[in-house]
């Protein structure tokens, strides 16, 4: 093998290098640096699980980002402020809530959560029932999106 050759072949292996350094230990880093870990995404639907039952207003307005986004069936509040009033203004109307978490599914820095949901209406002292799937996003660990799906009919039918 000529000089130029064997130069060549060492540039391609150099290269090689470099590329399997990057494609490989950095991504791991990337991910250890924007992920969170499984027992950290637990243990937050677990705190808000709590702050919903206890209603502490507080406690879930700090698990979101300054920006964060709350979504249920035909509403959006944008930003800490937006989500405390309305998170208020729930306080004020229900009583007694209950939640049973039946399923949480990790990927990324994503969750999906299954619940079975009640509370009572103060006003009316209606139980109210529902079948609940939140799609939680996170970032910087906080909620940065929770967006609920709710089906009142079927709770309510099985009862």
């Amino acid at each position: 093998m000529n000089n130029w050759n064997q130069n060549l072949l060492k540039y391609l292996l150099l290269l090689v290098l470099i590329f399997c350094n990057v494609a490989f230990f950095s991504r791991s880093t990337f991910a250890n640096q924007y992920n969170m870990n499984k027992e950290n995404i637990v243990s937050l639907i677990e705190q808000a699980r709590t702050a919903w039952i206890t209603q502490d207003v507080d406690a879930l307005i700090e698990m979101f980002t300054p920006d964060g986004e709350f979504i249920v069936p035909g509403q959006k509040w944008q930003g800490q402020a937006r989500i405390r009033e309305e998170l208020t203004n729930f306080s004020h109307q229900y009583s007694n809530v209950k939640i049973d978490i039946r399923r949480i599914i990790i990927e990324n820095n994503q969750a999906s959560v299954e619940w079975y949901y009640e509370d009572i209406e103060k006003a009316t002292g209606r139980r109210n029932q529902a079948d609940d799937v939140i799609i939680i996003d996170f970032k910087d660990g906080r909620i940065s999106r929770w967006r609920e799906y709710f089906d009142t009919e079927t709770p309510a039918r099985n009862q």
